[in-house]
């Protein structure tokens, strides 16, 4: 029986290759570009909410599961918090505004994934949640 490789045996390129996978079609690209952030300072969004303390210690949780795959990754993902926690300080929303937001951004996930013909990367492992946003910021990081 073969395993998947656990996340610290992959590299960064390894996690970015599978996810490009499903993400092909160029509208479902830009439908990613656009939802995967909004559905990440959602998520922030909510956090912060229901409890600012817990949510600061989830983000270096995931700091550093950047940080195990890419030293520049993590530093760019550092500044998308740091974005994201002034947006959520500008737009004091609610619990409930950002779960809309963050259900609206969902819908134009799947949308873009039925226009893509294929499955979310996370449906075979939800790693994949937190590589999302990875491959977002690798292609602004190579678009320079």
């Amino acid at each position: 029986m073969s395993r998947q490789p656990k996340m610290s045996k992959r590299t960064l390129e390894q996690w970015l290759s599978e996810y490009s996978v499903s993400h092909q079609n160029l509208v479902n690209k830009k439908i990613h570009w656009l939802c995967v952030p909004t559905i990440f300072v959602s998520l922030l969004g909510m956090g912060m909410s229901l409890s600012v303390w817990f949510t600061l210690v989830l983000s270096a949780l995931v700091l550093l599961f950047y940080m195990r795959l890419s030293t520049p990754l993590f530093l760019a993902m550092g500044m998308f918090i740091l974005i994201c926690l002034s947006v959520i300080a500008a737009m004091p929303w609610g619990f409930k505004a950002w779960a809309a937001v963050f259900i609206v951004a969902w819908i134009g996930q799947f949308i873009g994934h039925k226009i893509e013909g294929k499955k979310p990367s996370f449906f075979k492992d939800l790693q994949f949640l937190l590589i999302g946003p990875a491959w977002v910021a690798n292609s602004l990081m190579q678009r320079k």
